[in-house]
């Protein structure tokens, strides 16, 4: 899914620039996040936290803006290189670590903030409540207003998510168990569709450049 929508970003942004070297950087610089995966075998909750955060995108920025004075990496690589590094940044930003904080939680702002923050909810507009949104959801303390506990759902030290890598973060299951790892490809239709989508598109665009 995360390579999916990346192909999808690089393909429309990559325009002059799109060709199999610069889209396979893109794509794998998106798949490389979640490394992190393996790192949570060893590092209690780093999974959606180490590599799953902003910081990293908008340091990778700042680089970018830094040398765009200093042009080393137009002279290297020309307008290729430039675009090519910009767009990885988008999708990295956009195509993985804000579409898992949209989908069961990231850990943002890590490790500034040790705050898993799960984005997951809908946008609708009803003639009775206007527009709605569940994103980032509010709760009123004694204290004032501050984030729910929904959307603010744990720190590194109690939020574990089960992947194929690690099927049992939390220890819970008793150590003879077969525990099956699974690896998803697609949560739901609308994620499988968007999933066949995003690899259709790279590849017809990969068949035009070669023509």
């Amino acid at each position: 899914m995360h390579v999916a929508v990346a192909g999808l970003i690089a393909a429309g942004l990559l325009k002059k620039e799109f060709n199999a070297r610069s889209v396979v950087i893109v794509l794998a610089v998106t798949a490389v996040i979640d490394l992190d995966t393996f790192a949570g075998l060893v590092i209690p909750g780093a999974h959606r936290a180490l590599l799953h955060n902003l910081w990293l995108p908008g340091l990778v920025s700042a680089v970018l803006v830094w040398d765009h004075r200093r042009g080393r990496l137009r002279r290297r690589w020309g307008q290729w290189g430039v675009r090519t590094a910009w767009v990885s940044v988008v999708a990295v930003t956009f195509a993985h670590v804000l579409l898992d904080a949209f989908f069961n939680g990231a850990n943002l702002l890590w490790p500034v903030h040790n705050q898993f923050y799960d984005l997951s909810g809908r946008l609708i507009l009803t003639d009775q409540r206007g527009l709605v949104q569940t994103f980032v959801e509010f709760e009123r303390t004694a204290d004032g207003t501050t984030v729910a506990e929904s959307t603010a759902i744990g720190t590194t030290g109690d939020t574990h998510f089960r992947t194929g890598v690690d099927p049992d973060p939390g220890g819970g299951v008793d150590a003879g168990t077969d525990t099956e790892r699974i690896f998803p490809v697609a949560d739901s239709g609308s994620l499988f569709i968007i999933t066949a989508v995003g690899y259709l598109v790279v590849a017809v665009r990969l068949w035009e450049e070669r023509q």
